[in-house]
């Protein structure tokens, strides 16, 4: 990879040309300077950079952050219930307990504001996706208007009609998927918002329990959120 290739999307849509890179003393590489269409030189993390060869591809940072997610909060949530489990059976002490519980559950309710927070920008984005469709069509339908009164020659009119077409596909693909992040990552949210609640009525219940009389240990450790995934209804692409 060299000064001057050029960097698509993953949709395959054109950035720019890479202008200069930012190397670590390492040798590795931690940022590009990328030439926008406009002219404009903007600096862009490598970590959102899939470089092949010479083929540079700029991953959507949306996605990357949703699935991020999307392994973090399960990971933490678990590992919130099995210091419960392990205090259970006495082989951590209340002090302990206490201190991780106040850390993971500190990390677990900072990830999911963040995450909250990206559902929306997720929609704001799908919103985006569905106005390049509607501005998509309507370029098709006047292009169809101008060639058939005679105004755009047939090879023009078959090159713009394959371009916007290839527009149209790339949109409806982008906005499917991130459709899909979305749900999975609200679903996600969602479970385990539902599981944590359902532990803290088992815990209430075991407490009821207990001053009535001895209950039997919970020995098995509980399961993550289950990820139920839900297509959204009521939109159509073009």
């Amino acid at each position: 990879m060299s000064v001057g290739n050029q960097v698509k999307d993953e949709y395959g849509r054109i950035i720019g040309r890479v202008a200069s890179l930012d190397v670590n003393p390492n040798g590795t590489i931690g940022s590009l300077y990328i030439q926008q269409g406009d002219g404009r030189v903007a600096k862009y993390p490598a970590d959102n950079l899939r470089i092949e060869d010479s083929q540079v591809t700029m991953q959507s940072s949306t996605k990357t952050k949703a699935l991020t997610y999307c392994d973090q909060i399960p990971l933490i949530w678990r590992k919130n219930q099995t210091i419960r489990n392990l205090l259970d059976k006495n082989k951590i002490s209340p002090d302990v307990y206490d201190d991780l519980h106040r850390n993971f559950q500190g990390a677990l309710e900072q990830l999911k504001s963040e995450a909250q927070t990206l559902v929306e920008k997720i929609d704001q984005e799908k919103a985006r996706c569905e106005r390049e469709t509607k501005d998509l069509n309507y370029a098709l339908v006047n292009l169809e208007i101008e060639h058939e009164i005679g105004k755009i020659e047939e090879d023009p009119y078959q090159g713009a009609f394959t371009a916007i077409q290839e527009c149209l596909k790339n949109v409806n693909r982008e906005k499917a998927e991130l459709e899909e992040i979305k749900n999975k990552l609200s679903n996600i949210l969602l479970g385990e918002t539902a599981v944590t609640d359902e532990a803290k009525g088992e815990e209430t219940s075991q407490a009821t329990s207990e001053t009535e009389g001895p209950a039997e240990a919970q020995s098995s450790l509980p399961e993550p959120p289950v990820v139920v995934y839900v297509k959204e209804i009521g939109q159509s692409s073009a």
